[in-house]
């Protein structure tokens, strides 16, 4: 296996081939010569954990080198550029490409998803969901490529929200119609990223759902989800609450994220990666793959065309 990329979140997909047992046989940043590694080292596997405009580059030539690869969120930084990895895949049937986009293995997530999987498609209603984190003049210092539309490709929604924008589309359905704005209240030196979005989304099942992101709050709040059917309401801050019509309450407890990394990552990358080496493995198709991750892509670029 082979990580491009030592920004922050390469360390959880270090401890996850760790727990594997895989073997790690390079790392390398970005601005290294990637190539040479994937000519010298040879890798069945290749994790890409590089800013947002060098995904498309470096998975096609893991995939020349006949590696498999796994994406960091999103797949790239525009939709033409997201487009051109899908197209290629045609020419590596062999290979498979994924996405974190980890949080669709949240045991919370898989319980609503299964709850949700029973009603009726007329019996559930809508949704709501907020993004309050905090990001500052700082990180965006740390990283600069992040506050740069060129290269991140956005702000809130496409490197924080999309995460919760894509459970909302997975749990509720596929997003027919997107209204919204995104842009800056802050005003942060250095960038020229959103800060600050809200989105309406309708649903193709007749759902209608609301998001409500900023980078602007105080503290990195938990993510709040709620979603309201014809038999229930199920609320998830943290761990999932579904309050029944008839008085009961269930409770699904979500696991908390180890050392590695943090908090606000969740605890799931270690499923969907061990996941993915289990496809490769048994020879099936991995099911987060870039067509699907591009759902929750397409829904931000709608929103950046007519919101800004």
């Amino acid at each position: 296996m082979l990580l491009v990329g030592r920004g922050d979140v390469s360390v959880v997909h270090v401890a996850a081939i760790r727990a594997l047992g895989a073997s790690l046989v390079g790392t390398c940043d970005s601005a290294s010569d990637y190539r040479a590694m994937l000519s010298s080292l040879r890798p069945d596997v290749v994790h890409i954990c590089t800013p947002h405009d060098t995904h498309v580059p470096i998975a096609l030539e893991a995939l020349a080198h006949g590696a498999h690869v796994l994406l960091e969120k999103p797949v790239a930084h525009t939709i033409d550029e997201a487009s051109r990895l899908i197209d290629a895949l045609a020419g590596f049937p062999d290979l498979q490409v994924g996405v974190c986009l980890q949080n669709r293995y949240n045991a919370t997530s898989q319980a609503a998803a299964t709850f949700l999987q029973d009603q009726k498609p007329a019996g559930v209603r809508g949704g709501s969901a907020t993004v309050f984190w905090h990001r500052d003049a700082a990180y965006y210092a740390k990283r600069p490529w992040r506050g740069r539309v060129q290269r991140s490709g956005g702000g809130v929604l496409i490197n924080q929200a999309i995460h919760t924008i894509d459970l909302m589309q997975w749990l509720l359905g596929d997003v027919s119609q997107v209204s919204g704005w995104a842009g800056r209240i802050a005003d942060l030196p250095g960038t020229d990223v959103e800060d600050t979005a809200n989105l309406l989304l309708e649903h193709a099942g007749g759902a209608r759902s609301v998001v409500f992101a900023t980078v602007t709050n105080a503290v990195d709040s938990p993510v709040t989800i709620e979603i309201v059917t014809s038999s229930a309401t199920l609320h998830l801050r943290g761990d999932l609450t579904i309050t029944h019509a008839d008085g009961r309450i269930e409770v699904v407890t979500e696991s908390r994220s180890n050392s590695e990394g943090r908090d606000y990552w969740g605890a799931s990358h270690q499923l969907l990666i061990a996941d993915f080496y289990r496809a490769i493995e048994a020879g099936e198709p991995f099911w987060i793959t870039p067509a699907e991750a591009l759902k929750s892509q397409m829904i931000i670029d709608e929103t950046y065309r007519k919101g800004s």
